[in-house]
């Protein structure tokens, strides 16, 4: 996950440094294309360990469904358990 992480960061810096590229030679479509795109992966690849949710060591209570959707946490290594709330479609991942 890292690597990959890695990998996009590298690719939304070249488009954005391709987008600057092609505004200074007065393409602007193209400048505005890349230079789009690249801040778009670069958001989305620094921001989503923001959005990622943790994960929890203790079931959650009444009204959560365990699902049988199960996953090795990539960080950790440990079985991870989904739960959802069907009212809400809220999910939880619980570390077994």
């Amino acid at each position: 996950m890292i690597v990959l992480r890695g990998i996009l960061i590298v690719i939304g810096v070249l488009c954005v440094l391709g987008g600057l590229v092609a505004l200074a030679t007065g393409a602007f479509p193209p400048a505005a294309i890349f230079a789009c795109w690249g801040v778009l992966i670069l958001i989305g690849t620094v921001f989503e360990r923001v959005i990622y949710k943790k994960t929890q060591t203790v079931a959650p209570g009444a009204g959560w469904v365990r699902t049988p959707e199960r996953f090795l946490d990539d960080t950790t290594g440990k079985p991870i358990t989904v739960y959802v709330q069907p009212a809400s479609g809220e999910r939880q991942y619980v570390e077994e």
